[in-house]
């Protein structure tokens, strides 16, 4: 048995205290009224357009799950018990929630831009699509240094396609019919949608004995549905996958593998953490942290199959077509070697770093590779031996790499919000094997 540290005891005692508040409700009006404010401060001051125009749709879908938050606490407290105030009912606006501020401005602007406006995507969706006709028609989705020094120099940024080769999967739609459905996003959220469905279901299925069964799946139910919301309604994921929306799938599958791992099956946390490895960077260290977790419970070879053994599979086909390709967009790019340099300047530490001082990205990059040497320490002396600990993990490193990298985006930083909150619900019911 192990004891808890007080201090983290209080801790947790303080979170549950506010989000049991009201029933939970408390809560998610917070999160509901701040996040309809952020959505009409962007719909008027933001800079970029399919931003402004997600913030004027949002706004009014966060207001309405506000106003009918407001309604089931005054309900609350008229009628303690009723069914339109428990966690169903929170579900429900949830669900409604997201689609309101995410799937229908998705789809707005999806047929909006197939109707010929040129304003209602974000780079990355065209950038996924072009990869996805080049995957169709050469066999990978990458230009050559050389093919992308013969474009103009305005355009040259657009021929990078920064992403796993996995990624061009969700631009075969377009690249086969061009219609509004077809649109990168629309396959992006129905990614995201299917494992975070996946997710829910297999945390949903963890037994717990029959003495405190209702109240561990009510706490368990409570967190997992604090941690969907993190994924979906929070204005940093609502915003990213209607305007944007390659991230999402990503982050959607490394909660399915954190998912797989906390009701102990390795096997496919590994696939899952695969798939997304295939798709992008971000969920390679998210891979080795879970592969660190599987050799705590002798499955290390397990998870490694998949989380290693998928990116590789992407990557083979695309190395044998255009290697130069491939390390141009994939190692040069990213890392600013590159033909031209990524925009992603948000001002983090890192980016600050690197700008202002002497030498500044050679600083931010030993800050960064600091961070990570300690981390690596961490997993070595102290292994997560919980699907909670892992995501944690997970969480903090992330944020600490976001922070240094001298390129960053403010956006990435859904992927420790989201990480971080998953947690809670990762934790495995009181008096099963893997809790004792």
């Amino acid at each position: 048995m192990i004891v808890d540290d007080p201090t983290a005891r209080r801790r947790r005692w303080h979170w549950r205290t506010l989000d049991n508040a009201a029933g939970g409700l408390a809560l998610d009006l917070g999160l509901y009224a701040v996040s309809a404010t952020f959505a009409a401060i962007t719909a008027v001051t933001s800079t970029l357009l399919p931003h402004r125009a997600w913030g004027a749709v949002a706004a009014v879908g966060y207001l309405l799950a506000t106003l009918t938050v407001i309604a089931q606490i005054l309900l609350r407290r008229r009628m303690p018990t009723s069914r339109l105030t428990g966690l169903p009912a929170r579900w429900a606006v949830t669900g409604l929630a997201w689609a309101a501020t995410t799937l229908l401005p998705l789809a707005w602007q999806s047929i909006d831009r197939a109707g010929g406006r040129t304003d209602r995507a974000q780079e990355e969706v065209l950038v996924v699509e072009h990869a996805g006709s080049r995957l169709l028609e050469h066999g990978t989705p990458y230009l050559g240094p050389d093919a992308i020094a013969a474009l103009p120099p305005g355009d040259q940024l657009m021929g990078y396609t920064p992403y796993q080769p996995g990624m061009a999967m969700f631009g075969l739609p377009r690249a086969l019919l061009n219609t509004w459905w077809t649109d990168s996003r629309v396959w992006f959220a129905v990614g995201t949608a299917l494992a975070l469905a996946l997710a829910v279901a297999a945390l949903r299925r963890t037994p717990a004995t029959a003495g405190q069964a209702t109240a561990t799946t009510h706490r368990r139910d409570a967190a997992l549905l604090r941690g969907v919301q993190a994924a979906t309604v929070l204005p940093i994921c609502a915003l990213t996958l209607a305007t944007g929306g390659d991230d999402l799938p990503v982050l959607a599958l490394c909660l399915l593998a954190l998912a797989f791992a906390a009701t102990d099956r390795p096997g496919r946390a590994g696939f899952a953490v695969g798939l997304a490895g295939a798709l992008k960077l971000f969920a390679w260290p998210v891979a080795l942290v879970l592969i660190a977790w599987g050799l705590t419970r002798r499955a290390g070879t397990r998870v490694a199959v998949g989380a290693i053994g998928l990116p590789i599979a992407a990557l083979l086909p695309a190395l044998l077509v255009d290697r130069d390709a491939l390390t141009e967009n994939v190692l040069r790019f990213p890392l600013g070697h590159g033909l031209v340099t990524s925009p992603a300047q948000s001002p983090f530490p890192g980016y600050l770093i690197s700008s202002a001082l002497p030498a500044g990205r050679l600083v931010a990059a030993a800050l960064l590779i600091a961070a990570g040497v300690a981390i690596a320490v961490r997993l070595t002396r102290r292994p997560p031996r919980t699907a909670a600990a892992t995501a944690l993990i997970c969480g903090y490193g992330l944020l600490a790499a976001i922070a240094l990298m001298p390129s960053t985006r403010f956006g990435y930083l859904l992927y420790p919000l989201a990480l971080l909150t998953w947690a809670p619900a990762l934790h495995p019911p009181v008096d099963t094997p893997a809790a004792r």
